[in-house]
């Protein structure tokens, strides 16, 4: 469990500081998920990112919170949004929020980061801190092939995922995971378009794909994700 902590502290925290560019094309899947939060309810988003769901989140009257382990990304984003402690430093698998607290959780891209054991840890702290009844949504890819993104550190020889990714999902791996803790209200593939940051010939290539994915088409290159939505049981 340590070792998952010490990981998740590396990999996320580049990416959400220096390497902040690396969401840049997640427009699309966050406006997908923001569109599925409700003004006036609680909603904790784990894994900010950004922090482009919180800004979405509340511009529509959404009671956001936000939980990472990165220091300062938090801090970056209780200065940009004004949240205070409801932006909090920690991990999937402990959150320091209280029982029955939120009406919806989000984790999106996030899951795929986790072994077992921490999965397992964070699953029970999602439902812990979930109202009977409050909704767990979010998405991870869909059939990632893990192999084709390990790389290997010039200086220590190690191999790792470029991402930090160590579990691939399909609709029905996932789908098992989650009845574990909750009832699963719907799960399926999707293929996200960023409307926003692509030129036109992208944004013809995305509806062409979108288009094949519709269908049940692989292109190459495809990114595909899985969305999910579960709820605890009252």
């Amino acid at each position: 469990m340590e070792q998952a902590k010490y990981d998740q502290d590396r990999i996320w925290d580049y990416f959400q500081n220096e390497g902040v560019e690396s969401f840049a094309r997640s427009q699309g899947r966050l406006e997908f998920l923001a569109r599925r939060l409700r003004p006036g309810t609680r909603a904790l988003n784990v894994g900010v990112g950004d922090g482009a769901l919180e800004r979405m989140a509340a511009k529509k009257g959404v009671d956001i919170h936000s939980l990472d382990p990165s220091n300062r990304t938090i801090e970056s984003l209780r200065k940009q949004l004004g949240l205070g402690e409801k932006a909090q430093v920690g991990y999937c698998q402990a959150m320091p929020f209280p029982d029955e607290y939120f009406d919806v959780v989000v984790m999106s891209e996030v899951l795929e980061h986790l072994d077992e054991d921490v999965f397992v840890a964070t699953l029970a702290e999602v439902k812990r801190v979930l109202r009977p009844g409050g909704r767990f949504i979010g998405t991870v890819p869909a059939r990632e092939k893990l192999e084709d993104s390990i790389v290997v550190c010039p200086h220590c020889g190690n191999l790792f995922h470029r991402w930090g990714h160590k579990r691939s999902f399909s609709v029905d791996t996932l789908a098992a995971g989650l009845k574990q803790c909750f009832l699963v209200d719907s799960i399926y593939e999707i293929f996200f378009i960023d409307w926003e940051s692509v030129g036109w010939w992208r944004k013809l290539q995305g509806l062409v794909k979108k288009f094949l994915s519709w269908r049940g088409i692989g292109t190459y290159g495809i990114c595909r994700n899985i969305y999910f939505c579960a709820h605890k049981p009252s």
